[in-house]
């Protein structure tokens, strides 16, 4: 077995509230939880309203399962979400 760590630093300049940006990110780590089978936290930037970033955790069977489940991750908030994703990192243990 495997751990994946991503994470995902987002940008939106929609957001004019920490209220607003607190609203879509408990929104989108739900979904993500729930479609994925994930683990989701916001890791930083927690008092700017335009940036975010989210940690992404899961475990699996080898290094190209948990790629793959990342690429869907984020092609999930590229589809769903209004947000820019302006940074992607990913660490395998």
């Amino acid at each position: 077995m495997m751990i994946g760590l991503l994470e995902i630093d987002l940008f939106a300049e929609e957001f004019h509230s920490l209220k607003e940006k607190r609203r879509l990110l408990s929104s989108l780590k739900e979904r993500l939880k729930k479609k994925f089978n994930i683990a989701v936290a916001e890791s930083d930037y927690q008092d700017l309203w335009q940036k975010a970033q989210l940690t992404v955790v899961t475990i699996g069977p080898g290094r190209a399962a948990l790629e793959g489940v990342f690429q869907q991750v984020e092609e999930f908030i590229y589809l769903n979400y209004a947000v820019e994703i302006s940074r992607l990192r990913v660490q395998f243990y």
